[in-house]
């Protein structure tokens, strides 16, 4: 005979026993063990402990191998799904004023947001190094959950994986979204234009001199800090303001200089640049001349470049500018016919030289 504990007078009994059971599944262990990826227990105790209790919503408490939504409302918000995933393998894992839990929260979101999409639900999945604290882990679920908050997300599935001591370096974390295009916004590199227009929202370069000071490997000591940031209100604000926007893109990986040079070839347009317009933090400047760098391949985690017709650029100038986000989005250059497929700057001097696509690595592992 099967028991039904849902139409039991004894239920109350049996959920009491549930609560507690979920009460004492806490990980006893302060460092992270092979048990703890073998799907037993010490895995479930892992995740109910670090990541449920942080990441807590109703679809995530399914506890399924999926998580599973309601077309109906996601049609209601727009006509089309934008879908994206990445990889963080960040060193070190925390660094001034971001680590790689709210990273892997921001960037996500980010990059639904640059498709004019409005970001809904993340996935996590962490590969897990033998040996990381527990607190480690801990602390960086929390700002996971804090980032996802401040973006309006939710995460609402993941996976967890535990490997031998340095078969991974700590902790990787790789994070999916979703998120709904509304009706009418039609971003795409494609549709730069002669006479458009190109903004960004404040300096370059903070994150990749961030990370770069935190490693240690140079004495010495600056105040810069990581951009890391959501870009998904600013963007909606841009977009409310100016649904024509012809392109955006979040200036990762590469920087500037190699995304505006994927614009150019992508549209088969010119694009100039002014130098003395660009915003640099003198400190960044200075570590760029330091160690032989430039800061227009710097990657950033909170930039995002805005392609716009020329006559909606002071508009939509002054719309970033009231964002906090935004407050210090500058033009830094526009696009032409002439020099299809190359990006050029002029200097101080007045002369130009051509900035090219990004060949190599400046700095391994920013994000």
């Amino acid at each position: 005979m099967e028991f039904d504990a849902e139409n039991s007078s004894l239920n109350p009994l049996f959920q009491k026993i549930a609560q507690v059971r979920h009460h004492q599944s806490r990980v006893i262990d302060s460092h992270i063990t092979l048990a703890h990826g073998s799907g037993g227990k010490a895995m479930r105790d892992l995740i109910e402990d670090v990541f449920l209790q942080q990441f807590d919503n109703p679809i995530l408490a399914q506890l399924e191998d999926q998580a599973t939504f309601n077309l109906t409302s996601l049609l209601q918000q727009g006509d089309r799904l934008a879908f994206t995933t990445d990889s963080y393998v960040v060193d070190p894992l925390f660094f001034p004023n971001s680590n790689i839990g709210e990273l892997a929260v921001n960037g996500t979101v980010n990059d639904l947001a640059v498709s004019g999409a409005k970001p809904l639900y993340l996935s996590c999945s962490v590969i897990l190094e033998e040996g990381l604290p527990i607190e480690t882990l801990r602390r960086i679920a929390t700002s996971m959950q804090t980032a996802a908050k401040k973006a309006g997300v939710v995460i609402v599935t993941g996976d967890t994986k535990v490997v031998h001591r340095g078969a991974v370096d700590k902790l990787f974390i790789n994070t999916a979204g979703i998120g709904i295009i509304p009706p009418g916004i039609n971003l795409s590199s494609s549709k730069i234009q002669q006479g458009d227009v190109i903004i960004i929202n404040g300096e370059l370069g903070n994150h990749g001199a961030a990370i770069l000071i935190a490693r240690g490997e140079l004495a010495l000591e600056t105040s810069i800090e990581s951009d890391c940031q959501p870009l998904n209100d600013l963007i909606s604000k841009i977009l409310a303001i100016c649904p024509h926007v012809h392109a955006m893109r979040d200036a990762t990986r590469g920087g500037l200089a190699t995304i505006l040079n994927e614009f150019a070839i992508a549209s088969g347009v010119g694009i100039r640049l002014e130098d003395q317009r660009i915003p640099v933090k003198e400190e960044v400047r200075g570590i760029c001349e330091i160690l032989g760098l430039d800061p227009l391949y710097l990657a950033n985690e909170g930039k995002v470049v805005v392609v716009v017709p020329g006559e909606q650029a002071d508009l939509v100038l002054s719309a970033m500018r009231s964002h906090p986000a935004g407050k210090e989005s500058v033009i830094i250059g526009e696009v032409t016919l002439s020099s299809p497929g190359i990006v050029l700057l002029k200097t101080a001097f007045g002369a130009e030289r051509i900035v090219d696509m990004l060949v190599g690595e400046q700095l391994p592992r920013i994000c």
